[in-house]
């Protein structure tokens, strides 16, 4: 929407490039970084298999280290399902990004909010601590595949907050917002004419306030007014 085909793509952690592959694909040139080795084997096959290797290249870093990375400065820096929900406070990640963004360039990151309807609603099944973990003024515990790590849970006003005057917001939308979360791996199989009334709903509702900023998470580009 914001990113004309043929830009170059910073992408902080890509994990096993499935948006890195499908940028690459629609014409995009990506430098996909991630930190965990085994999600960058699993990129690099797949950028391999698919012939991608002179739209995609591949780099072990973290995103709290961004100032030489190679190949800045970026007409794109693009983050996807909260991988950036894994430290307290965004203002370091933030302030390292006029050393490697061109100005005008632009800033999608897709962040887990503090409000999401559907785990709330576990509340109903007794489920009292999923329901509403994300209000939590501290790291949560979560697992993901046997793995334990820390979450934090971010507002859209303390995230435009960190952003500050330098960056023009050019659009706020939530992601399932009344959909099912992205841990659901079963509810459209098994009520498909349900979810696509919620999928509508979604649409319609997610880039405006305040289901802007609710959801599993919310997706938000901002355009980098520096000189």
């Amino acid at each position: 929407r914001h990113v004309p085909e043929g830009s170059r793509i910073l992408e902080l952690n890509a994990g096993t490039g499935t948006d890195a592959v499908r940028l690459a694909q629609r014409g995009y040139r990506v430098h996909a970084t991630d930190i965990a080795p085994g999600m960058l084997d699993r990129l690099r096959q797949k950028v391999s298999e698919l012939h991608l290797e002179e739209r995609v290249t591949v780099e072990q870093r973290s995103f709290l280290s961004l100032r030489d990375v190679p190949g800045a400065p970026f007409d794109a820096i693009f983050s996807d399902l909260g991988g950036l929900n894994c430290v307290p406070d965004l203002s370091p990640v933030i302030e390292q990004l006029p050393h490697i963004l061109r100005p005008g360039g632009i800033v999608t990151w897709v962040i887990m909010p503090h409000v999401c309807l559907w785990e709330m609603a576990e509340v109903f099944r007794g489920h009292f601590r999923l329901a509403f973990r994300r209000f939590s003024r501290g790291a949560v515990r979560a697992n993901l595949e046997g793995l334990q790590f820390d979450v934090y849970y971010f507002s859209r006003r303390q995230v435009l907050d960190w952003f500050g005057p330098e960056y023009e917001l050019l659009s706020l939308e939530g992601l399932s917002v009344l959909t099912p979360t992205a841990e659901s791996k079963s509810f459209a199989l098994m009520f498909p004419g349900v979810y696509r009334v919620l999928a509508w709903l979604d649409d319609r509702l997610s880039p405006h306030w305040p289901w802007s900023g609710w959801g599993d998470f919310f997706m938000l580009s901002l355009r980098y007014r520096g000189k």
